[in-house]
């Protein structure tokens, strides 16, 4: 199983980095997790098909995880002709805020006849969903949408990957981690204490506990990119577009 990171930047572009979106291709399945705003580009810029993936998993409904669907939508239709089928997996409510993100900036693309088959399906707190060879399983975390947002455990191909997406501490995120190859973690202050998201000196606090192989800090804000290479290397993997990793 390989792992693309299409973009790993906050919501600010810090660093100039792209939003969130991971790639994943295994054996079973190719998929995204999360479509920020950019990943669409960020695909194109790494030579990754648009085509070539079956299924999108949507953390949480901010426009920085999300908002590139309806980018993905115009192309499928216009650019890369897309026929087979995509899924999107989401929080409660993933279709309607889709439906009304993609109208707003381009009013009429949902109405348009497609070649290929949409659908959605909402997560369900801790219930497992197999999505074209791929089971992931969704815990709920603290990180306000308008929806429940969600840390995602995937397992296929028999390695297990999790990502914590946007949180404040909480201890689904042990949950969630325990006996993974890898843990994709949110870092966005380094030493700051958030209600909403999560800081590198928390995380390190609560590293034991997390049960993972490795941990990938993603998601970083200004300071804790400037404080990056102060972080125990041995434990820790820091983010950057374009960075590939085999699990």
């Amino acid at each position: 199983m390989r792992l693309t990171i299409i973009g790993c930047g906050d919501a600010f572009g810090t660093g100039g980095r792209l939003q969130t979106s991971f790639h994943v291709k295994a054996e079973a399945s190719t998929f995204l997790i999360d479509c920020g705003a950019s990943t669409l580009i960020g695909l194109k810029r790494l030579g990754l098909a648009p085509n070539d993936f079956d299924t999108v998993f949507v953390t949480h409904l901010h426009g920085d995880h999300f908002g590139g669907l309806p980018w993905l939508l115009i192309d499928a239709q216009y650019a890369s002709k897309r026929t087979r089928p995509l899924v999107v997996t989401g929080p409660k409510g993933i279709e309607s805020r889709f439906v009304a993100a993609a109208e707003a900036l381009y009013p009429n693309s949902t109405k348009t006849s497609r070649s290929f088959e949409l659908s959605f399906i909402e997560y369900e707190e801790r219930r497992p969903l197999d999505v074209r060879g791929v089971t992931v399983t969704p815990f709920e975390v603290h990180h306000p949408s308008d929806a429940p947002p969600y840390a995602l455990r995937f397992e296929v191909d028999g390695k297990a990957l999790a990502f914590t997406g946007d949180t404040g501490w909480v201890e689904a995120i042990c949950d969630a981690a325990q006996g993974t190859d890898l843990l994709i973690s949110e870092s966005f202050q380094y030493d700051v204490v958030l209600d909403l998201h999560l800081d590198f000196k928390t995380i390190d606090a609560n590293y034991e506990r997390l049960g993972t192989k490795r941990v990938l800090l993603t998601h970083m804000g200004e300071t804790m990119l400037c404080r990056s290479g102060e972080v125990d290397a041995s434990r820790y993997l820091v983010a950057h577009d374009g960075m590939t990793l085999d699990l």
